[in-house]
């Protein structure tokens, strides 16, 4: 026996599925708005792990340089020796004052009878530091107006240091000190002639 299909049948199955559409926009609708705000909270969780990463980079980092500090400070007097400038005195950290707030820090402050060194210290160097150090130096005999009859030389170490600055420093007439195994050592060979400020 067969059943005729009447309008009233397909307008049933219309709203039915009209029905069951309706529902599953409505689901899709809810888990959009769960999956937005999932996206939402993984981002703030993301961000605060960021700035918690970039906080512990920063605490990292200062005590990495000490930590090197610590290592290039003794290396100097035989290094500095071994290039013809005897070391009376390594000091870590010394900073002046001047009228106006500016000041100076130097990492590691080499003295000698007729010159000084001052020495940049990183774990990583970047071309920024070298050109930094430029201008320290530069202004180093203003901040120290004690030394203003010594030689001013100039140098950067570090634990890493590509070689495009090596070279870079190198030809601004800087001594360059590097890790090589679990030593320092100079970089400049031994022909090298350092600038004077």
């Amino acid at each position: 026996m067969t059943h005729t299909v009447t309008f009233e049948d397909v307008w049933k199955m219309f709203q039915e599925t009209d029905h069951r559409f309706q529902e599953t926009d409505r689901k899709f609708q809810e888990t959009d708005r769960k999956f937005r705000e999932m996206r939402e909270e993984t981002d703030r969780q993301i961000q605060a792990v960021s700035n918690q990463m970039k906080e512990t980079d920063r605490r990292l980092g200062g005590r990495l340089g000490e930590f090197v500090e610590g290592l290039v400070a003794p290396a100097c007097e035989t290094l500095f020796a071994q290039r013809g400038i005897p070391v009376h005195k390594v000091s870590r950290r010394v900073m002046a004052k001047l009228p106006g707030g500016r000041q100076m820090e130097i990492d590691l402050f080499v003295v000698n009878t007729d010159a000084v060194v001052l020495v940049e210290v990183k774990s990583k160097l970047e071309v920024g530091d070298v050109r930094e150090h430029l201008e320290r130096l530069r202004g180093f005999k203003e901040f120290f107006s004690e030394y203003a009859d010594k030689r001013v030389l100039g140098a950067v170490a570090a634990m890493v240091i590509e070689e495009n600055v090596r070279r870079f420093a190198i030809n601004q007439g800087m001594f360059v000190i590097e890790q090589t195994g679990d030593t320092l050592r100079m970089a400049n060979d031994e022909a090298f002639v350092p600038r004077a400020w």
